[in-house]
Formats: structure tokens, sequence, C-alpha cells
């Protein structure tokens, strides 16, 4: 089982929102379990594999979302492809047609057999235009298709129907369009001829049909480019020939269903920030069971409602409780109802399906009056909810379901946008609680020390005695997840939709020479893929600028493909659930483009929670909105209507919906039966138990519950799990990773507990690399962890994951002159040097063991580990925040709030002389400053517009490496002041002044004159 990707040429990114918007899921094909029989007489969707192929001639990835745009609405389902490895038995058993869009060289033996058992069984084959020049090692795959591509020249035609009465055929209209003129030979006479191409004398055959065994064949010659990818009569032929391939029986089921249209009116309220030709129109929305037709996931799944409007209206957040009840938070003040002193109208209900038929029957009002909750976490017999400026911790002490305890523990956070405050707790593997904030920040007292930050990580203590700050992110950050090993992951609203933390930033303090950035974005693409084009977004066009949430799915009843290894990324403003394909990356991680777990055409459907719940399926929170965006607010300019923000700073508009909300579970087909579980702090074996649970919510639910008990009478069941040397089918032990941090929660590692300390001791030789990570995290600051961390060989561990976690352990530990001269050996291993994670650790380690590491240094030659940290590539001469006086000509530039603007158009100043500029982003998005040579706008512009689809482009700043950019600040915060100095070119001219921040170069630019020395 493979999953399969695709990355579309940069060229093609900005030919339109509607190339962007690829309609495309991912595919995971050979699972190892039979798939289960479909019922025949049930009404089902249409399921079709789309066989594509990565290549710029032909680039099936761009094309294929316009064909997914014209038949999602219409039952067709079509998952998309790369890989020739999914012409597999297994995997084709899921789908009713395959179609082929590609110019893969030769099939092998397996696959050959494979397409041709699927075919004669009964199944349709839809090959299209290059499709028959593919496989050309393949006599009879060339038979199946009917014919192979020869020659080409292009032409403006229409194709001439030659059988009006075939079902392919019947009731089409001949459509004219630009395309290449095919001429095919190997022409296979068992077929029937349906159009012709006429070229003077000679006719072409252009599209025809076969039968083969119990299953069929359709082919057209159509399909070189956009212009008949997105022509209307195309779409109706190829409809019809899927329909027609399918066969009968499918084509009868799929008649079954009803389809309701889409409708829409005109509304002055919605804005084009896309410039589009054509105002958007308002989709009115579907009730439940309708809008459930529109959405779209793989064919090896089922989308099953759990709750919806009356019972839930607009679903923020959600979190199972230890009796596996779904808490869910509910705000219909969200964005503006900004309320002081007084009660708000949002509140948690508690979600519960009695009579076992999966959807809710019962539903508990937990808490209510509240204002704006955007999170909860189950702690202390209770809840603490982020709800700025506070948070606070509820909870019920006479047992009715109804909190009758409200307190605040921690309160400073930000309220002047209510879409960038804190959000995402979560309890985490150290037993405290993890959140992320946006750019509203914190500033405030917590356990008595004084804290001001932007958008990040944090943790604390459930007691709130210990707080820290770990981590800063790129922007607006809405998502926060583990893997199964404690790798902390996030995401970002704007085009850093994948995000991970490998240092925290308290082992940066006091460290001299190196960069202190403990976290990067490693999304590796930029797309995501709705499956209809009309989405409405700000910037970021046709990539994530609304990405929220990053739960990996940590259990076992989806394909073995999903474990430890698949973010849950929701994208309200594509209406999609995307899926990241975490890869590991040296001591980091890359993410690749996974496609979708979930998409709808229904213009309505808007995900932003995705988690995976008590049974191992996959819980989606459909917020139901038309109107996702918050702000930049909508003007004429922004080709809309002049709105004005309130209290939450997002635009005001009468669309925000607040009567609708959708609770989904995305369940596999061939998922083990799931018998529902309830855990009790009275019942200590049963928690000990739930500790090697194969889904993580319960074993994290055991573990909290355990270490809120306090009581170490399981120690020694704790130890038996740790000590256990087993490894499950993905080399992971999840039971003694969580007796581990247990043992720790419950204080056994504090270096008095002899039989717990040899326990740590000997799981840092255990097979499994995420057992020896967190013996490492676990294990006590003291002498002795530091040499059994050292005697069992961490530093140079095999798995990079734990060699950093035993590098940042080490820089923990007493300072040692045996352990910074085995530091100093460590840079022999040039992955030391080259990984960017590992070089910052090892450096930070031999911070704390400097004198040995000097010692050994001497007489020998040291790598320039400071020079590791810094940019090492030619740029412009500029300073950035330059310390002194200076003297020269300065320049004060803003941002214009909500309006992609500089307040300055122009400013002059003298050549030759020397320039400050003091850039201030007052607005909510991050900014660049770059100053451009005269005339290289456009060039410049072209080259951001590439830069914005580099997975390193954000490290970058978005600032293209070219001679043409004189000079540049990097990316600016909100609220943060640059100051950049420069010398003034000696030329005369207009020289043009730039933000490259994805999507803004258009708009957001200046002039800065450059005139003669009077």
């Amino acid at each position: 089982m493979k999953v399969h990707l695709a990355f579309p040429p940069q060229r093609l990114f900005f030919v339109g929102l509607f190339l962007s918007a690829l309609a495309l899921f991912l595919l995971f094909p050979a699972c190892k379990s039979t798939p289960k029989q479909r019922p025949d007489d049930q009404p089902r969707k249409i399921e079709i594999l789309f066989l594509g192929h990565d290549s710029e001639h032909h680039p099936s990835a761009q094309y294929a979302p316009m064909l997914m745009d014209a038949l999602s609405r219409k039952g067709i389902n079509i998952t998309y492809t790369q890989n020739p490895d999914d012409l597999n038995a297994e995997n084709l058993d899921w789908y009713d047609g395959l179609m082929v869009y590609a110019n893969h060289d030769s099939i092998t033996p397996s696959q050959e057999k494979a397409l041709l058992d699927f075919v004669n069984e009964g199944k349709g084959f839809i090959p299209v235009h290059c499709a028959s020049w593919c496989f050309r090692n393949s006599d009879e795959y060339v038979a199946l298709v009917g014919g192979q591509f020869k020659s080409h020249d292009t032409a403006v035609f229409t194709a001439e129907i030659i059988n009006g009465e075939h079902p392919v055929t019947q009731g089409l209209q001949p459509f004219e369009t630009w395309d290449e003129t095919y001429i095919h030979d190997k022409h296979n006479s068992d077929r029937t001829v349906l159009m012709e191409r006429v070229e003077g004398d000679h006719r072409e055959p252009w599209t025809w049909v076969r039968n083969v065994g119990k299953g069929r064949v359709f082919y057209t010659a159509y399909g070189h480019d956009e212009r008949t990818w997105g022509n209307p009569g195309f779409h109706q032929l190829m409809q019809q020939g899927i329909l027609w391939a399918v066969g009968e029986r499918v084509n009868a089921l799929w008649a079954q269903l009803s389809f309701p249209e889409h409708k829409y009116e005109p509304r002055p309220t919605i804005a084009n920030y896309e410039k589009r030709p054509q105002q958007p129109l308002y989709q009115l929305p579907f009730k439940q069971p309708e809008s459930e037709k529109f959405i779209q996931v793989p064919p090896q799944f089922d989308l099953e409602i759990f709750a919806a409007e009356p019972d839930i209206i607009n679903p923020i957040a959600m979190a199972w409780d230890e009796k596996g009840r779904l808490w869910v938070i509910e705000t219909v003040d969200y964005p503006n109802e900004v309320i002081e002193n007084e009660p708000g109208d949002d509140r948690i209900k508690i979600c519960e399906d009695t009579d076992g038929d999966g959807k809710a029957d019962k539903f508990t009002v937990f808490a209510d009056g509240l204002n704006i909750p955007t999170s909860l976490v189950f702690v202390n017999g209770g809840v603490v909810i982020s709800q700025a400026p506070d948070f606070l911790f509820l909870k019920d002490t006479d047992g009715d379901d109804k909190a009758d305890v409200k307190e605040k523990i921690i309160s400073g956070w930000g309220v002047f946008d209510t879409h960038a405050g804190p959000s995402n707790l979560k309890y985490g593997f150290d037993n405290q609680i993890w959140g992320t904030v946006g750019y509203s920040g914190f500033e405030g007292q917590i356990a008595g020390k004084a804290y001001k930050f932007r958008q990040g990580f944090y943790h604390f203590t459930p007691d709130v005695t210990s707080f820290e700050f770990m981590t800063s992110t790129s922007n607006n950050t809405w998502g926060l997840g583990f893997s199964e090993t404690f790798d902390v992951f996030g995401s970002t609203a704007n085009n850093a939709h994948s995000w991970y933390m490998g240092i925290p930033n308290r082992y940066f303090e006091g460290i001299e020479g190196i960069e202190s950035k403990g976290s990067r974005k490693i999304a590796a693409y930029y797309p995501f893929h709705p499956i209809t084009r009309n989405i409405r977004q700000v910037d970021v066009f046709g990539g994530f600028t609304a990405a929220a949430g990053h739960n990996l799915y940590t259990a076992r009843a989806f394909p073995r493909e999903y474990w430890n290894r698949i973010a849950l990324i929701c994208e309200p403003t594509g209406r999609l659930l995307a899926q990241g394909i975490l890869e590991k990356d040296g001591a980091g991680f890359k993410t690749l483009d996974g496609w979708n777990l979930l998409a709808s055409s229904d213009e309505w459907v808007a995900p932003v929670h995705a988690e995976v719940g008590p049974d191992g399926a996959v819980w989606v929170l459909d917020w139901y909105n038309f109107i996702i965006q918050h702000n930049p607010t909508p003007n004429p300019e922004r080709g809309g209507y002049q709105a004005e923000n309130g209290k939450g700073n997002a635009h005001e508009n009468p669309l925000r919906d607040k009567q609708h909300g959708r609770i989904y579970r995305i369940v596999y087909k061939n998922a083990p039966e799931y018998k529902p579980l309830v855990l009790s702090k009275d019942n200590p074996k049963q928690l000990v138990r739930a500790l090697g649970n194969d889904n993580l919510f319960w074993r994290m639910t055991a573990q909290r519950l355990l270490v809120e008990r306090g009581n170490q009478d399981i120690l020694s069941d704790l130890y038996k799990l740790a000590k256990n040397a087993e490894v499950d089918e993905i080399g992971l032990n999840g039971a003694a990773v969580h007796a581990l941090w247990t043992m720790h929660g419950l204080g056994a590692l504090s270096g008095n507990n002899d039989e717990a300390n040899k326990v740590v001791i000997a799981a840092l030789s255990h097979p499994a690399a995420g057992v020896r990570k967190a013996a490492a995290q676990v294990l006590p600051h003291t002498w002795w962890a530091r040499n059994e961390l050292m005697k069992a060989g961490l530093i140079t561990d095999g798995d990079l994951h734990t060699r950093l976690a035993a590098f940042l352990a080490l820089a923990d530990m007493p300072a040692a002159e045996e352990t910074g001269r085995a530091l100093y050996a460590a840079i022999s291993d040039t992955i030391n040097l080259s990984d960017p994670w590992l070089s910052q650790a090892l450096y930070i380690a031999a911070h704390t063991h400097q004198d040995g590491f000097m010692e050994a240094s001497k007489d020998q030659p040291v790598p320039p580990l400071v020079e590791t940290f810094r940019q090492n590539h030619s740029g412009p001469k500029t300073e950035i925040n330059p310390e002194g006086d200076f003297s020269g000509k300065k320049i004060s530039l803003k941002t214009i709030a909500n309006q992609m603007k500089y307040d300055l158009k122009a400013f002059t100043v003298n050549a030759g002389e020397m320039v400050e500029i003091a850039f201030e982003n007052t607005d909510l998005l991050q900014h660049n400053l770059l100053i451009l040579a005269p005339g290289s706008l456009e060039k410049v512009g072209a080259e951001a517009d590439k830069l914005a689809q580099d997975p390193k482009g954000m490290e970058q700043g978005y600032t293209p490496k070219m001679k043409e950019v004189l000079h540049a600040s990097g990316l600016t915060d909100p609220k943060e002041v640059v100051r950049i100095r420069f010398k003034a070119p000696v030329n005369p001219g207009d020289y043009p002044f730039v933000c490259t921040f994805p999507g803004h170069w258009r708009m957001m630019n200046g002039i800065m004159k450059v005139v003669p020395v009077q």
C-alpha cells in the first residue's frame, strides 16, 4: 500500500484559481484486508480511479480537477493517483472504473494482469487522449484501448458524431475546441466508433467504445489541455462515457440517487478577493442529508453523521472524556460578539449516543453563558477552556453533568482579534497542558512571573504553578498535534500548514552564535485540492490560507499507512480536510501532499476540527458557514463592498450563519469492531491495561487519570510495561512510552527511587526508538543519569530523533569534561553538522559541557559551528535593525491595516546617500519590504509566485534570490518594527518597493525615487 503524490508545475500556478483548486484525493490502495462487498441494491455514488502522470506536457494534476468540478455534484467521485503500482487487484476492487490520462512508458506483468482482470470481470476502463501512448510495452494494453497514438498536429475543430444512438453520444451536442489532432494506428477492429475528426478527405476515429469480457472500454482522443478539459461539452461526453463504461448495475444504483440543485442568489456582501471577472454568487444552504451527498471521502471509507442542527450550532472544538463521550464547544458569538462582564451565548455540550446507532441522541449543556471559547481539555475532574482574555476551569461537583465551579486560572490573552487568540488545548505526554495562540498573543502574569509573547506553542502544569512558552510560529496558529512518540507539530494559517518544533525556546537562552530557531515550516508542497472552483480566499490563492488543526492519525482502525503518519489538516476556505504525509527528514520531518480525506462541492461545508475519536474513526466538526473569511476587511479595491470591522476585528457580514453545524465520522469500511470503553480512577488496574490500547486517545486518557490519581501503588505494573521489549508493526511500543511518562508524572523519576531508576536506564536500550527517546526525556537531571545516557550511546543512536533528544537531555544535565570530549568527537559524524536540528542541539549541549569540549578541540581544526547556522548566500548589503546613531535619510513606512498596502506610494532619496527605513507592520498578516532594481517588479513578482510554492520559501522570507532584489527586510510579524539601512543606488531612477508575501506583490508596492544630488 503506497501513498501517491503529485506536484503541479509551478509555471501553472497563477493560471487562475480554477486550475489551483485541484479536486483530488489521497489514495491508499493495497489494504491488506479484503474489501467488504458492497450491497448491490443500495443507491451509491460511482467511484473512479484516475491514473495521471507527473508531466509538464500533460499535467494531469491540473486538468483532472476541472472534470472533478463538473462531475462531483452529480455523484461521480474521482480519486487521483500518479503511481502505476495502484494497478493491483486489492486496490482496484474499490473502484467501478479506471481512467487513464498519462504517459507512463511501461507496465509490469502484475499491473497488466490486474488491469486486464479488472476490465474482464466487469469494470469500466476510460483511457483519455495520451492514454493511447501509455504502457507501450504491452500489446494487450494497446488492444484494450483499441488503438495507439501515432502523430498529431493542432487545430480548432469539432468532432463529428457518427453514432448518435449509443448511450455515450445520445443527446450529446457536438462541441468545438482547440486540441491536438491525433492520428492513431494499431487499430483494434473490435470496437464501435462513435465520433470522428474530419480533416479534408480523412476521417480519424476519435471516440469509440469496446466490450471486453464483462467490462467496457470508453476512449476519446480529446484532452490535450485546459481548453478541452474546461469545455462543458467535454464534461458531458466524459460523464456519459463513464456512466456507460461502469455498466448497467452500477449505473442503476447511481441513478437511484437524488442530487438537489445548487441554487444561487446575488448578495452584495460577498468579497471578490481573487478579482474574478464575475462577482461571486451566494449559494443557498443545504439541509444536512442533502449536503452530505456532496461530500466525498475515498471509497475505502464511509461518512456518517453524528449530530447536526438544531442540536449542534457552530461547533468550533471538541474533546472526549474518560467515558468516551463527546464534548463540543458551540460559539454563535464568534467572531464579533465580544462581551465584557456579561454572559455570552456560547456553551459546551455533552453529546451521547445512548442507543448505539452511531448518532447522538442525548445533549446536555455542561456550561453556558460563555463568550467565544475556542478549546477545552480534561484535567483534575473538570475542564480547562480557552476563552480570551482568560483560561477558565469548569467542574461539575454534584454529578449532574453541569458545571457548578468556574474559576479563572490564567488571564492576559489578547482580545483584539478573536481568530488570533489561544486555542488547541491538549494534555501532553509530559503531563502538562499544551496550547497554541495566534498574533493576539499574551501579556500578563502567570505563577508570579511576567510573560509577553505572540503566536506560538506553550505548555503549563495543570495546577498552573509553572508556564513555558515553547516556540514561536510564523503567523496565526490554529493547529497542534502530537505523534505517538511525542513529536510536536502544528499548523499556521498562511502557507505554513505543517510546522514542527524540534527544540524548545529555553534551550537557546544564554546561547550565542547559532540561530535561535527551534521550529520550522515542514510542508514540502503548496496547493490544496478543493473539488469546487467556487471558493473564496484572501491570499495564498490555491494554497492553505486557513489551516486549522494538525492532529495525527494515532489509532489502528484505519489502514496501516495512516498509523502515526497522516496529519489531519482542516482548510475551511477550501471546504476540505487535507492529509499531510509525515516523513522523517533527518532529526526533523517533512510533510508531503496527501490530498484529501474529505472534500465537498457544497460551498458551506467548512471543516474546522478533525481528530481521532475513541472508536478510531476520524471525527470532523463542520462549521457549515458560507462566510469563513475573518479579515482583511473587504473594500471596493479588494473587489468587494465597503465593510466595517466588529469588536472581534472581523469584518461585519450579514451572511455569517448562526443556525447550522454538523459533526461527522469518517469510518474505514474494514475497521475492526469497536468495543466501547469507560475508564475510572477507581479502577487503576484497568487504567494500566489501557496504557497498551491501540488508540492514543485511550492511552493518554489512562496516563492522565493515573497521574491525577497520584498514587504510586501501580509502579510495579508500570515497570513491567516499560521493560516489555516488543515492538508493533511500525516499530512502536506505546505502552512502554506511556509507562515511562506516567512514572515521571507520579514523581518516581526524581532520582530517589532505585527500582524506577533501573527501569528507565534499561529503557535507554529498548528496541523501540520511541521508548529510548522517552527514556532520555524523563531521565532526572543528575550526574548518574548523564553517565547512563552516555553509556547507552544515545548520542550516536541510529534514530536521529532519539539522538536529538539525547543532545537536549545532556544540555540539562551537570557539566562533565568527559561528556564534552564525547560531544567533540560527535562532530566527526557529518550528519551531526549537516542536519539543522542535530547541529543546533549539539552546539547547545556543547555549551553546557564546554570545558571538555574545548579541551578536546586543542590543536584540532574546529569546524565552523557558528557558520552552520548563518545564512550562507550572497545577498544585498543591507543592515537589519542596525545599532548606533544614524545621520542619513530616514523614512517611516507602514502597512495600512486590512488593506494590503503600504501607507506611502512613493518616497524620494538622493543618489548614493545612506537611507534608513523604519518599516512598521500595523497589519494582522506578515509582510516584508524589498527594494528592487528599476523595471523589475513583474520579474521579481513572477519569481515570488514560484517561491510561494517552494517548501523553503518561508525560511527565505519569501525573498527571491536574484540580482534585481537590492535590499530586503525579511518577514515582519504583525505589530513588529524592522529598520533596514543601506546605501541608495548611485544611478537615479524609479526603484520599486514591494511585499512578496504570497499573493501580495500585485497590490502592495510603491516607488523609491532616486534623484541626483543637487
